[in-house]
């Protein structure tokens, strides 16, 4: 098993870098059936519901991404009359969605029930973001990912049309719990993403756990040993 004896180390750390933080949002966005087992949580978003305890809830906002109905990214960057994300007139129109005046999604505007500002909202308004994930076939589950594609905006804002970086005073960390292929390469690509898009990247804020090296192991008694040790892990946090 791996980061077996690292949990309390993680836990010192990651809670020191949000010490100084007054507004705190944490993105989970693992799933899981909704008709499932109510207790059945993904093993990141327990691990954000404890840390945003230990944080302290009264800072700590936690938002869970694959309850919202986010569509898909339009894929703007790239069409053919060129790049034409996050232009001005892709201005979501809505001061109660939109307070701070620069969602600027097309996705946004032509899917009226989109509820991507659910998080642009309070993101802009935090000093501190932190998404919490799954590695899914060696890569971040497709919640997240859909996620990233749809906040591109922020990112091409002021990469590709100039503009200022709305995000350069909000800090970010990562952090992704995987079974047994890629977790810690995952992380490196990640941390990197969100240096792309302007955030101030923590390396406190970023970590990654893996239950094993054997890419092979696909045993459901190995994965019920994962989770029996990632939650002996959480006990720990407690």
């Amino acid at each position: 098993m791996l980061e077996k004896f690292k949990g309390r180390y993680f836990e010192k750390k990651f809670l020191a870098g949000l010490a100084a933080k007054k507004r705190v949002l944490f993105l989970t966005t693992s799933n899981r059936w909704s008709g499932g087992d109510k207790d059945d949580k993904p093993k990141s978003t327990r691990l954000a519901e404890i840390l945003a305890d230990k944080a302290g809830r009264d800072k700590v906002e936690i938002i869970d991404v694959p309850s919202l109905n986010i569509y898909p990214c339009e894929g703007n960057v790239s069409a053919a009359a060129g790049n034409n994300c996050g232009a001005i007139k892709a201005l979501l129109k809505d001061k109660t969605k939109n307070p701070s005046g620069c969602h600027r999604c097309w996705a946004s505007v032509n899917n009226q029930d989109d509820e991507l500002w659910k998080i642009s909202r309070p993101l802009l308004e935090s000093d501190c973001v932190v998404f919490f994930a799954s590695v899914r076939w060696g890569q971040a589950n497709a919640c997240y990912q859909k996620l990233l594609e749809r906040l591109t905006w922020l990112e091409n804002r002021h990469v590709s049309l100039g503009e200022d970086n709305i995000l350069k005073n909000i800090s970010a960390g990562v952090v992704l719990v995987g079974h047994n292929w890629r977790a810690d390469k995952v992380l490196d690509v990640h941390k990197q993403v969100l240096k792309f898009f302007g955030f101030r990247v923590a390396k406190e804020l970023c970590w990654s756990w893996q239950y094993t090296h054997d890419a092979f192991d696909e045993s459901n008694s190995g994965y019920r040993a994962d989770r029996l040790e990632f939650f002996k892990m959480l006990k720990n946090l407690k």
